[in-house]
């Protein structure tokens, strides 16, 4: 009996030294910094019933995530352009675009107005024929359209949606007719888009949808909307949302690790992810699944304008500008002037400019403007900016090298890819179909 029980007890410390030897030290201490580590997990594209922040008006259902997926990239349905020659030339994805993590090339997005690709979108410039405040530009560097189901109101000053942080709001929605978008009992995804569509001079109706060859596509998604009513540019809205939803991260090195393989982060990036949940601090407002904040917030970072950065090679922004104000600009509150929202952070690599100004080139720069708590806009009053900024995080050369390998690697998904469209339904180009794009893009 006692060689037995012997043996037992040798079998169980064999197999709780395999795993504990599956975790090293940096797991064990990185699983201690997280607590509920099981928080962070991003939930998988098609399990459309665990998408967070679903609007009850527009449950996602995969037919409505395929009608989206071809829309948002569909250059066939910019029919009210400045100009003629731009006709079906731009998409929603002119801005979004996959191999740039679903923003822009360039630092200012320019959809209607601007001609070429370049390689992934930083050879798009303003058409020629187009003077500067006729251009489609957005005010703002355009937020990456990734790990959206984490977002309830959108924007960077989170303009759009009817509930969460808008509440109370109210009075603000009456500044213009797009805002009074927020009237009709959205969440965030829903009623931007409806803006964006009218925004960027795209048209969705009976006849386009017909034309193009999305009408099948309309009626298996909105089965329950009456024909009169379902090619409209609010079904498309909502379809986009319901695609939006679905692009998510979950197969960056930090989402492996989080389910169990200790393998899938390097020791560098672990030591990041100490520094990020640790030292650095940067959970304190990055504390969502996607890292951006839950609920929303709002802080002013001292960060330049794109007008300030950027100069004369921007357009139809300067400083009268409300969008420059942040949340300010869109509730006319003093308190929240010069706010902006705390966006995601996965797949940052790469995408070439930070901050709602475009003022930083590398995630290094970010980390190091954090690291050392200056702010560099001295248009932004001391007062307004968070004191979460102005105390230096005091990081060494080598904690900076652990954070940054952490933030561009750590955090990124490699394929994004795969949530673009091998074609759109009319056959066009995308994301843009100008003659100079195509050529750039090798498209036919």
């Amino acid at each position: 009996m006692k060689k037995m029980y012997l043996v037992f007890a040798g079998i169980v410390l064999f197999v709780f030294a395999c795993t504990h030897d599956s975790y090293s030290p940096l797991d064990v201490e990185l699983l201690n910094l997280l607590g509920d580590s099981e928080r962070y997990i991003l939930p998988k594209s098609d399990d459309y019933a665990n998408l967070p922040n679903q609007d009850p008006k527009n449950p996602v259902t995969a037919a409505k995530v395929s009608l989206g997926k071809m829309l948002f990239f569909e250059t066939g349905i910019g029919l009210e352009p400045t100009y003629a020659e731009s006709k079906s030339a731009y998409s929603c994805s002119s801005c979004h675009i996959p191999e740039r993590n679903f923003t822009a090339g360039r630092f200012q997005g320019i959809a209607d107005g601007a001609i070429g690709f370049g390689f992934s979108g930083e050879g798009r410039f303003k058409n020629p024929h187009y003077q500067g405040d006729e251009v489609d530009a957005q005010g703002a560097r355009p937020l990456p359209s990734i790990n959206l189901a984490y977002v309830t109101n959108a924007l960077w000053a989170g303009t759009f949606g009817s509930f969460n942080v808008n509440l109370g709001t109210e009075s603000a929605w009456h500044q213009d007719t797009l805002v009074e978008i927020n009237f009709k009992g959205l969440m965030g995804l829903e009623a931007n888009n409806e803006r964006a569509l009218i925004v960027h001079r795209q048209v969705v109706n009976k006849a386009v949808a017909d034309s193009l060859g999305y009408t099948a596509m309309f009626d298996e998604a909105f089965p329950e909307i009456p024909v009169s009513e379902r090619y409209t540019l609010k079904t498309a809205a909502f379809a986009i949302a319901a695609y939006f939803r679905t692009i998510l991260t979950n197969q960056a090195p930090f989402q492996g690790w989080l389910k169990g393989d200790r393998d899938a982060m390097t020791d560098q990036q672990k030591r990041g992810a100490m520094l990020f949940f640790g030292k650095a601090g940067c959970n304190r407002c990055h504390n969502s699944p996607s890292l951006n904040s839950s609920p929303h917030q709002f802080f002013a970072l001292g960060v330049n304008n794109l007008y300030q950065e950027h100069g004369p090679q921007v357009f139809r922004t300067g400083a009268e500008d409300k969008r420059n104000m942040g949340r300010g600009g869109f509730t006319g509150r003093p308190e929240d002037m010069h706010k902006f929202k705390v966006p995601q952070l996965y797949n940052m690599k790469g995408i070439g400019f930070y901050f709602h100004g475009a003022s930083k080139t590398s995630l290094r720069e970010v980390v190091e403007y954090f690291n050392n708590g200056i702010p560099e806009n001295p248009d932004v009053p001391a007062g307004q900016i968070t004191p979460l900024f102005t105390t230096p995080l005091g990081l060494t050369e080598k904690e900076i090298d652990d954070l940054v390998e952490f933030l561009e690697n750590g955090l990124y998904d490699p394929n994004l890819k795969r949530f673009a469209p091998d074609r759109t339904m009319s056959g066009n180009c995308f994301p843009n179909n100008d003659p100079l794009s195509r050529m750039d893009m090798g498209c036919n």
